[in-house]
């Protein structure tokens, strides 16, 4: 898994958008990083498939570089999951365009977490451990060990799959932004799945 933060402040919504859907994942193999271009793996299946060519979201400018300005020992850290979480007793997310997000309060047990994603078949090893695609006791750790600043009080989670990249842009990118700067965090941690 790939993980990086972004500084929340001045990014606009289309860099941040940019910043979510150009990410590489990089998996492990016999414990080396072992990169996975998803982009040209998809393409690669739509065409074996006969589908349409997936259309990939292509940002009309490259995101321009903020330096944090402060250390990230000082930082209060805000994160979003694209698992698909929920904490027991919240909604489950809908697998078409769900573009609605889940605050999980940092401090929920990892037996109350549950997921739901379009892509049901990578949920078996989140559901046995939800820390690997939704890290709170490992940010609860960095917290205590001073590494980070802050872990903000609820972490947002949201279905990765969204197709519609206007509802991604008009919808889910403003709702998240709005959270993240009511809880003032200085950086966002994107956990993608």
């Amino acid at each position: 898994m790939y993980w990086f933060a972004i500084r929340l402040q001045p990014v606009t919504w289309m860099a941040f958008l940019a910043i979510v859907l150009t990410c590489t994942n990089v998996i492990t193999c016999a414990g080396e990083p072992m990169p996975v271009d998803y982009i040209d793996s998809i393409t690669e299946r739509y065409q074996r498939l006969g589908y349409t060519p997936y259309r990939w979201f292509v940002a009309d400018e490259q995101a321009a570089w903020t330096p944090l300005g402060k250390s990230i020992s000082e930082a209060k850290l805000g994160v979003l999951s694209t698992s698909g979480g929920y904490v027991l007793g919240q909604t489950a997310y809908h697998y078409k365009d769900d573009t609605s997000i889940r605050a999980i309060p940092s401090d929920t047990p990892d037996a109350n977490m549950r997921f739901s994603h379009i892509t049901e078949n990578y949920l078996e090893d989140p559901r046995r451990d939800p820390n690997c695609i939704m890290p709170l006791r490992a940010l609860e750790t960095l917290e205590q060990q001073g590494e980070i600043g802050e872990v903000a009080e609820e972490l947002f989670t949201c279905m990765g799959g969204i197709y519609s990249q206007r509802r991604v842009r008009e919808e889910l990118i403003p709702a998240l932004a709005s959270r993240w700067q009511a809880q003032k965090v200085d950086a966002v941690l994107l956990v993608a799945m």
